[in-house]
């Protein structure tokens, strides 16, 4: 194995053995923002420190590492951007994996002797560091936790799904989207616990109907053949917590898929570039929302 792909392979080994580590504690590492009690403020997706949000895996590999270091601000750098800012990061402090996955085109000559093009995927990890482990940071690093304004949120939320142009129904006691009606189905909302947790299930169902074939005709594969409900179980999870961050909606509680753990933690140890496909998965179908927005 050549060092870039060992590299590689580390760096998916690592992400994935974090992630594997919180789902055998029980934990799903993307519903910890939402029991966050180191800040009073609603859950957002971390940012870089130019302010542009993270996205994919990384969104989850932060947001673990805030919750098990009680970080309440969203904005991460590197050690190198603190000192540009005139800053630094505090002795002893550690600081958290992120990745960076990109392709870079080489020439090479074809057994005709011709010069063809090809398209080579690299993957590299760094490390990066909450603003609450630097010193020194201008002003505007430094933010108070605020409160959530909920009912203006919620209103907010509803205004992006009806954007979307989907079509709910309510009754019943389960929610689900019917493939064959392209529809989504939802109990009455006075049967949920809050207006949070409503608003978050309609996220969840919304994802899988990003999946459709008129839409994003998500597929898996012979990869993930006998997998492919628990990874689409995932993609909508990750994406309804993608949505939620982005909307500013902070579910007191989902509804409870621990049935769920045992069947992904058996995808993720036989495949450590499993959950990388799926956030890159759930990313795209949260993407396609947006882009239904006017």
């Amino acid at each position: 194995m050549s060092k870039t792909n060992s590299v590689r392979t580390d760096v998916y080994a690592r992400v994935t053995d974090r992630i594997v580590a919180d789902l055998e504690a029980g934990t799903r590492p993307w519903m910890k923002p939402w029991s966050n009690s180191a800040g009073n403020g609603p859950v957002a997706r971390p940012l870089r420190h130019n302010s542009v949000p993270y996205r994919g895996v990384n969104v989850l590999m932060l947001w673990a590492d805030a919750m098990d270091k009680g970080f309440s601000s969203p904005v991460w750098m590197t050690y190198q951007q603190a000192q540009d800012l005139g800053a630094h990061v505090r002795k002893g402090e550690t600081g958290s994996l992120v990745v960076y996955a990109d392709r870079f085109t080489k020439t090479e000559t074809n057994g005709e002797g011709q010069d063809v093009e090809r398209e080579i995927p690299f993957m590299k990890g760094y490390t990066v560091f909450n603003v609450e482990q630097i010193e020194g940071l201008p002003g505007e690093y430094i933010t108070e936790p605020t409160s959530a304004g909920n009912a203006e949120q919620i209103a907010s939320a509803e205004t992006f799904f009806a954007a979307t142009g989907a079509k709910f129904q309510h009754g019943g006691s389960r929610a689900f989207y019917a493939p064959s009606q392209d529809l989504i189905q939802l109990p009455p909302l006075a049967t949920f616990r809050d207006s949070e947790s409503y608003a978050a299930t309609k996220a969840h169902e919304l994802i899988h109907w990003t999946g459709n074939d008129q839409r994003l005709a998500r597929q898996f594969g012979k990869r993930f053949a006998d997998d492919a409900y628990a990874v689409e179980e995932l993609v909508a999870e990750m994406g309804a917590a993608f949505l939620c961050a982005d909307l500013g909606v902070t579910p007191e509680t989902l509804p409870d898929h621990a049935d769920y753990l045992a069947h992904w933690l058996s995808v993720l140890k036989n495949d450590k570039r499993a959950i990388f496909t799926a956030a890159a998965q759930a990313q795209r179908a949260a993407d396609y929302l947006h882009s239904l927005q006017q």
